[in-house]
């Protein structure tokens, strides 16, 4: 058996413990849905009668940044998990078995890839709800939820190295919150990018966040011809499904090795 068989093998028997785990313990889930759904009604219906968007109207224009939102802050549960295993002597306990050392960070970020198909379920049916709608085709509408999925799988490994650093889950919270944040509202999530002074908007441009959410825009159709007119010229929007691939690409190659060397690091002590 290769290293990476193996590895895959336990990782989806750790990723069986965290599912059932979570089914025990549905707090987190729970948080995970409520939040999007609080953002959908707040922008839709607060925010949504003062921001003008051309063509599709704000609450379409809305949906998608609200769900690479959603998948950010379901991502943070891998954070979370791990910095709570550390502390419980859990990851100790998986020491002691003949197990591949990497994994359980993939068992995490595998078992919350499938709290993403939940969660994900719960903000389109909202979103349907408050008159979001897909005005592509079926294929291009499951490409749109793929790359999310991918997304969240990418930004879940960022967030392992995230919980492996910081291992108080009180201080963690925080963190989380002051990085996802920042990186949604300077974006193209909740508005566009043509409003923001010079620095702030080229940031928006070249954020990942405003790539992923613009492709899943021109993949579930929400993207009118008038909005188009007054779209940015930056690359990574013009090209935004290629330049999603990309970052996501940019995020494991980066992200994986580091979490894992994190991981080694942090049971050694």
């Amino acid at each position: 058996m290769t290293a990476l068989t193996q590895a895959l093998g336990d990782g989806a028997v750790i990723a069986r413990r965290n599912v059932i785990k979570n089914q025990r313990v549905p707090d987190v889930l729970v948080s995970s849905t409520v939040a999007p759904i609080v953002f959908i009604l707040l922008f839709a219906y607060v925010f949504g009668s003062a921001i003008d968007v051309p063509g599709s109207g704000y609450r379409e224009y809305l949906i998608a940044g609200i769900l690479v939102q959603s998948m950010l802050f379901t991502a943070s549960n891998t954070a979370v998990g791990l910095a709570d295993d550390l502390k419980k002597g859990v990851v100790d306990r998986f020491r002691s078995l003949p197990i591949s050392q990497s994994a359980v960070l993939v068992g995490r970020t595998t078992s919350d890839l499938i709290n993403n198909v939940i969660v994900l379920t719960v903000m389109a049916i909202t979103g349907l709800l408050v008159g979001w709608r897909i005005r592509s085709s079926a294929l291009d509408a499951v490409m749109g939820f793929a790359l999310l999925f991918l997304f969240a799988y990418a930004a879940s490994w960022l967030m392992a190295v995230v919980g492996l650093m910081v291992r108080s889950t009180e201080v963690l919270a925080n963190v989380i919150l002051m990085t996802i944040l920042p990186l949604t509202f300077i974006s193209n999530a909740f508005v566009p990018t043509e409003g923001l002074p010079g620095p702030l908007r080229v940031m928006a441009e070249w954020n990942p966040i405003s790539a992923v959410v613009q492709a899943s825009r021109e993949l579930f159709g929400n993207t009118a011809p008038q909005a188009a007119a007054v779209q940015s010229e930056a690359w990574p929007l013009q090209n935004a499904v290629p330049a999603s691939l990309l970052w996501i690409a940019v995020l494991l190659i980066v992200f994986v090795p580091l979490a894992i060397h994190r991981y080694q690091k942090a049971v050694s002590r």
